[in-house]
């Protein structure tokens, strides 16, 4: 009586614990699928360009952030599709990243003259796959790195 006790224990033990690792390693796939953008220090954003396009009805907006270590470029194109003219503007600034892969994008120059109030952009970086993007904190924009849409 005792062996089979002590069987029916083991066995028991042995299904529980084969369940338990099933829902740890699922649940493990699911915090990765989750953490899109865990661990992101090393990920180097040294000459990167990042694309935000809109379509409107009368009008695309594009919208470029060049990174070049601490200095950042903002470049905004809107193209009026009645007339076909195309208007830009240019801002250069800095970029300050946190630990938590945030990145706060402060641009204080238009076209080589100080603004009064600077354009500032809350950013989070994100990695899924190969594929490494950012997201406005604000409006959920989802700025592509440019490597990523050209076509291999």
């Amino acid at each position: 009586m005792k062996k089979n006790f002590f069987l029916s224990f083991v066995l028991i033990f042995g299904f529980t614990s084969a369940q338990l690792n099933a829902v740890n390693y699922s649940l493990d796939q699911l915090e990765q699928n989750k953490r899109i953008n865990s661990n992101l220090a090393n990920e180097s954003l040294d000459d990167k360009k990042f694309v935000l396009i809109k379509d409107f009805e009368d009008h695309t907006e594009r919208h470029f952030i060049i990174i070049k270590g601490n200095k950042a470029t903002f470049i905004e194109i809107f193209d009026d599709k009645t007339t076909g003219e195309s208007h830009s503007n240019v801002f250069s600034g800095d970029v300050l990243r946190t630990r938590h892969n945030m990145i706060s994008l402060r641009f204080d120059t238009l076209e080589r003259e100080k603004l009064t109030v600077p354009v500032v952009k809350s950013l989070l970086l994100k990695k899924q796959q190969t594929h490494i993007y950012l997201t406005d904190i604000n409006t959920q924009e989802r700025w592509m790195d440019e490597n990523s849409l050209v076509m291999k």
